[in-house]
């Protein structure tokens, strides 16, 4: 097994991993290509922003690569796994290793696909070759490049025309050990299909610096639907590198539901790209930093065709020293006439030491359309916390029912299970335990609270009220 730390990185290794996969000639020209942009290319390309980024966090000395990995399964996910086993629709992939993959018998008949990236390069190359140049064809970064050179493991989602599937695959990710993975993860989804994936990333309590470098590639056909939910509650020590690339056709739907709870440093480069008449997209991202957590977000969108809608909400909850950057903006292209585009980025310090940036803006090069964007950095109000104290309440709970209150416009949007998940993430930040999404008995409680809540629409007093 060859080990290599990340600031040794070299066009060999790239070109070893290449061979021992027997991968075909254009992507082994595609890693060389690209490691060579990713040697001369510097963290931030932005005077603006290079002020702001902490990427230099990740000391690259001692962020260890390797092309294979342990199959042992680690015991912070063991119990995780234990309640996957009854839901056949799951991924698990441990370190730069597939550890299994279920698929239920009736989708399998429907044609759905779902494998690690090598396998899909054998199997479906003119898919996988086709989302490569198009992702070399966008705005590139130096990490990027990084993914593109030097992935060790990913995965392949490809759902087949007409296919609904009600049921979400579960996608577990854990880092092993002391050794860091890049991966490259594809979802295609094809016209008349919807899906929902749910992607949980774990790393384990190491006393060095590890990495998960992620560059994921979504297409969303014509009248297509992808529900996205990644909550990343890595360990402290640990380092969290993003690309996420979304490009939606005529009439296609994406909604993606980020929540960042863990890492040291978290750096998401995110973009969605409006290709067809009519598709829209919701991003809503959610983020709670304390110690000295340092958060990196850059959403963009894109839209390219009329008629087409988007909305981004980041919403920030920072304590101790933690930190946040988040940078939007919203393009408007010449034939994207009749578009709507919303942008926040909204944060709440509950230490003097947080600290938050918002960078948003527009770019506007048509007529006829409607975008706006917003930003606020602010502490919580002396008043509402005096307030609520007057009600029997200690500062540091109505500290944390403002926080609910802060959240809920964006939760309405949510699953009921997605926002307990979310509410009990929190409350395990809160009370400083170990950040796990196992079904504890307060989880259970959180999600019969939620599951009543969202469906109070079907209350029977609304039912009075739209028969009056």
């Amino acid at each position: 097994m060859q080990y290599l730390s990340l600031s040794k990185l070299d066009s060999e290794y790239v070109k070893d991993i290449s061979l021992s996969r027997h991968e075909p000639v254009w992507l082994q020209e595609y890693r060389k290509t690209s490691i060579d942009e990713y040697k001369k290319s510097p963290h931030e390309t932005s005077p603006l922003y290079n002020k702001y980024t902490d990427a230099n966090k990740m000391n690259q000395d001692v962020i260890c690569l390797s092309s294979e990995s342990s199959t042992d399964v680690p015991l912070l996910i063991q119990n995780r796994i234990g309640e996957l086993d009854n839901d056949e629709l799951n991924v698990i992939q441990i370190g730069s290793n597939i550890h299994k993959i279920s698929i239920p018998e009736e989708l399998r008949s429907t044609g759905i696909i779902i494998s690690s990236i090598h396998d899909a390069i054998q199997n479906n190359e003119s898919v996988v070759h086709k989302s490569f140049q198009n992702i070399k064809s966008k705005i590139q970064d130096k990490y990027t490049s990084l993914n593109n050179a030097a992935f060790d493991s990913g995965i392949f989602i490809d759902v087949p025309q007409n296919t609904k599937i009600d049921k979400p695959i579960h996608i577990i990710f854990c880092l092993n050990e002391k050794l860091s993975t890049i991966s490259r993860n594809l979802i295609n989804v094809r016209e008349n299909s919807n899906i929902n994936i749910i992607q949980e990333v774990y790393a384990t309590k190491t006393s060095t610096q590890n990495a998960y470098l992620e560059l994921l590639d979504s297409y969303v056909s014509q009248n297509s639907k992808l529900n996205l939910t990644s909550l990343q509650i890595m360990n402290q020590n640990s380092i969290n590198f993003s690309t996420r690339h979304t490009n939606i056709e005529q009439d296609g739907n994406a909604n993606l539901y980020t929540g960042l709870f863990g890492s040291m440093l978290s750096r998401y480069k995110i973009n969605h790209h409006l290709i067809g008449t009519g598709s829209a997209i919701n991003d809503y991202e959610v983020i709670f930093g304390d110690n000295n957590q340092s958060f990196d977000i850059s959403s963009n969108v894109y839209h390219e065709k009329p008629s087409t809608s988007a909305k981004i909400i980041e919403k920030s909850i920072l304590k101790d020293h933690s930190k946040s950057l988040f940078k939007g903006m919203i393009r408007i292209n010449k034939n994207a006439n009749k578009s709507r585009s919303f942008l926040s980025g909204r944060s709440i310090l509950l230490s003097k030491d947080a600290k938050s940036d918002s960078i948003p803006s527009l770019e506007i090069l048509t007529n006829d359309v409607k975008a706006t964007h917003s930003a606020s950095v602010s502490q919580i109000d002396d008043e509402l916390i005096f307030y609520l104290q007057s009600r029997c309440l200690n500062k540091r709970d109505a500290e944390r029912i403002i926080i609910e209150g802060f959240l809920e416009p964006m939760s309405r949007s949510m699953s009921y299970q997605i926002r307990a998940w979310i509410a009990y993430l929190i409350e395990s930040k809160w009370q400083n335990l170990d950040l796990t999404i196992n079904t504890s008995e307060q989880l259970k409680k959180l999600i019969e609270v939620e599951e009543t809540r969202y469906n109070e629409k079907e209350t029977e007093i609304d039912a009075h009220y739209k028969y009056r």
